[in-house]
This record gives C-alpha cells, sequence and structure tokens, in this order.
C-alpha cells in the first residue's frame, strides 16, 4: 500500500511528465490510477471517518469515480464530471465518506493542472456548489459540514494551478535555451560558410592572377628564344624570367598565408592585402603586356577590409584584361575616395575575347561577392561607348577615422 501511495504522489507531482494534454494515457496515468483505487479500497474497508461499508451500488460509484482517472490528462473535464456524478451520490447514501477523496483530490487537480485557469476556476466552483446542493438535499447539516470542509478544494485547485504555471515556466526557458543553441550552431555555420568563401574566392584570385601573369611572361620568353635565336634578347628574355619569379614569390607568400589560416586559424605574418600593393599589381600587369593608366588623386589609409577589397578587384581585374584583351591593351585604372565611399574603375580598350559575368568563371561572381561583404556594389560589362570592357565597383566607407594599408 505504501508503494502505490508513492506512485499517487509522484503522479500528482509530475502529472503525465510532458506537454498537456496527451492524446492517450500514460503509463504513469495508469499506475497513478491503480494506486489510488487500492487507497480507495483501503480506505472504504478501514471506514476511516464515519459512513458505512458500501454494498454493491457504493463499489460501483467508487469504480466511475477512480477507473476514468487514467484519462485525467486527456479529458480531465469529463473525468471530473464523472467524478462529480458519482460521488455526490456516493456520499448522499452516506458509504464510508474518506473513500471517495482521493478520486476527487486528483480530478480537481487534473483540472487545474491542464487549465486555462478560467476553466479552472469555473470547473472548481461548479464541484463545490454540486456537492453542498447534495448534501443539503440530504441533511441540512451535512450540507453546512459540507460547505464548511470544501475549502480542501480550492487547496488543491491552487496547488494545481501553480504546478501548471512552474510547468509552463520551465517549458518556456527548455524552449528559449533550444532556441539559442540552434541559433549559435546556424550562426557558427553561417560563419563557417563565409570563412570558405572568403578563402575560395582569395584562392582563386592568388592563382587566377599568378597564373595568367607566369603564363603570358613564359610566353614572351619563349617568343624571345625562338623568334631570332641569333640575335636574342637577352634583357627582354631576363626581364621575363625576373617577372616570372616575383610572380612565383609573391603567390608563394599569399598562398602560406592561406594555408596558415586553413591550419591554425589565423595567418602568422603580414595584415591582409591593401592599398599599398595596388603599384606592385600594376608593375605585373605592365610586365605581362598591358599598359596600364593609373589616373586619380593619391588614397588616403582605408580600413583594412575596405582596403583589401579594393586590392583583390584591381587584381582581377587586371588578371581578366590580360587574360582576355592581349598584349599591348590599354587599361585605365581610377581610384576615387571620397568622404563617404571610394570608387574603382577598370576600362580597357578591347582586343581578344572579352569576359563575361555568365562564362562559367568564379572571377566577375567573386568581385560582386567582395563588394558586398563591406556592403558595396559592383557592375561589369562590356563597355557601351566602344570596344572593351569595364568593371566599376562603389565601396562604402565606415564613420570615423579607420587607418588601414
Amino acid at each position: 500500500m505504501l508503494t502505490g501511495v508513492a506512485t499517487a504522489a509522484r503522479g500528482l507531482l509530475s502529472p503525465g511528465g510532458g506537454a498537456l494534454p496527451r492524446r492517450r494515457p500514460s503509463a504513469s496515468d495508469v499506475a497513478l490510477t491503480a494506486a489510488v483505487a487500492v487507497l480507495t479500497v483501503v480506505l472504504a474497508v478501514t471506514r476511516l471517518g464515519h459512513g458505512e461499508l458500501p454494498d454493491a451500488s457504493g463499489w460501483a460509484l467508487l469504480a466511475v469515480a477512480v477507473v476514468p482517472l487514467a484519462w485525467r490528462l486527456v479529458h480531465p473535464l469529463a473525468v471530473l464530471l464523472l467524478m462529480t456524478a458519482s460521488v455526490g451520490p456516493y456520499h448522499a447514501m452516506d458509504y464510508a465518506h474518506a473513500a471517495a477523496v482521493p478520486a476527487s483530490v486528483v480530478a480537481v487537480y487534473s483540472v487545474a493542472v491542464v487549465g486555462p485557469r478560467l476553466r479552472t476556476v469555473v470547473a472548481g466552483g461548479a464541484v463545490i456548489a454540486t456537492a453542498v446542493s447534495i448534501m443539503l438535499l440530504v441533511s441540512p447539516e451535512g450540507g453546512l459540514a459540507m460547505f464548511q470542509t470544501a475549502g480542501w478544494v480550492l487547496v488543491v485547485l491552487v496547488f494545481g494551478e501553480t504546478m501548471r504555471i512552474q510547468r509552463n515556466y520551465v517549458t518556456a526557458v527548455t524552449e528559449r535555451a533550444e532556441r539559442a543553441e540552434r541559433t549559435r550552431e546556424e550562426e557558427a555555420a553561417r560563419r563557417v560558410a563565409e570563412e570558405r568563401l572568403r578563402i575560395a574566392r582569395d584562392l582563386h584570385d592568388l592563382l587566377a592572377h599568378s597564373i595568367t601573369l607566369i603564363g603570358v611572361q613564359t610566353s614572351v620568353a619563349s617568343h624571345v628564344l625562338i623568334a631570332d635565336p641569333g640575335r636574342l634578347d637577352r634583357p627582354a628574355l631576363a626581364q621575363a624570367l625576373d617577372g616570372i619569379a616575383a610572380t612565383c614569390r609573391d603567390a608563394r607568400t599569399e598562398l602560406r598565408r592561406t594555408l596558415e589560416v586553413l591550419r591554425d586559424g589565423e595567418p602568422e605574418q603580414g595584415p591582409p592585402p591593401g592599398t599599398a600593393g595596388l603599384p606592385d599589381l600594376v608593375r605585373a600587369a605592365g610586365s605581362a603586356g598591358a599598359e596600364v593608366q593609373w589616373s586619380g588623386p593619391p588614397l588616403p589609409p582605408l580600413p583594412p577590409v575596405v582596403g583589401a577589397a579594393v586590392y583583390r578587384i584591381v587584381q582581377e581585374s587586371l588578371t581578366n584584361v590580360v587574360r582576355h584583351a592581349g598584349a599591348g591593351v590599354v587599361v585605365t585604372l581610377e581610384l576615387v575616395a571620397g568622404e563617404r565611399e571610394v570608387v574603382v574603375a577598370v576600362t580597357d580598350g578591347g582586343g581578344g575575347d572579352a569576359p563575361r559575368a555568365g562564362d562559367g568563371g568564379f572571377g566577375i561572381l567573386g568581385m560582386r561577392e567582395r563588394a558586398r561583404s563591406v556592403g558595396g556594389t559592383l557592375t561589369a560589362g562590356p563597355r557601351p561607348d566602344g570596344p572593351g570592357f569595364a568593371v566599376r565597383a562603389v565601396l562604402p566607407l565606415p564613420e570615423g577615422p579607420a587607418p588601414g594599408p
């Protein structure tokens, strides 16, 4: 019996152990119903308090009050109505009154713990009014005594409402914690994707630029060797080979920095490329046969992220010019920094095959992504005023001074 009472107490304190209401009785509800049934039989047989030993009708009324408790969290109001309809006549027939108390307590508590609050108040008032009315019809003294002892209904309702509020609070806290965890995981995944995209852009810009320059300079050296072996232009050959060596050194340095980010998370040496490296890009394009005309006033110090975006956009633009327009092309590079934005414009006079935004490469797409990464815009396409290709990027500057490379 003690085990049954302990099970009943656990069932009262933790109704269902999950979201309420449920679609079918759980094992804990069935166990609680069994415990209440055992306790009801014991109280009826021992006749604690006052009242007569139930006969067949009394046991039937107790069964109607106890058995539906298995569905107390599925249909709490229906269970309460059945309990009231059976317990009222049970008390009126003056059977052992204590035997009906456990089922009454569990039914009232279940209505309160499931909620809502308005239904709980209405149901509690109806239970008290019904019990008092029945007892008044049987005996005025019994009705008055019932009214005086009806406070237990209010106590059970308050306890059930308190448990419902606590359960809702715990559920809300758990949901917030799970939502915060999902947000952190999504943020981490987003940062990983952004970093992977940034590294992919850096590798593309580095390899495309370096390989293009090496290819052009190798072609120059090959032409010098084959065109007129008897009159070898040694200075031109040396210049082409020196350009290849310098390009390889620069590519090795940037590639090491990028691989260090992949290995350790942070580069070990040097800031990211910025506007200080633009002259090297211009010289490299010139050594590959392009004539770069740089116009515009000297650039002021820029924030590192903006400076890196300017460098990569100019690098990719000049790489496309050298790759598609061929030797001897004239390129105009214009860099203008205002108070709120930096404008980068690279145009060429045409020649060869002009790059296209949808040609399957990632160069123009990468330049647009770099511009968007700092809140800017980029347009790239054939020049409307003549042959050639034009790239124009507008990159906003953050407020306040931000020294950069």
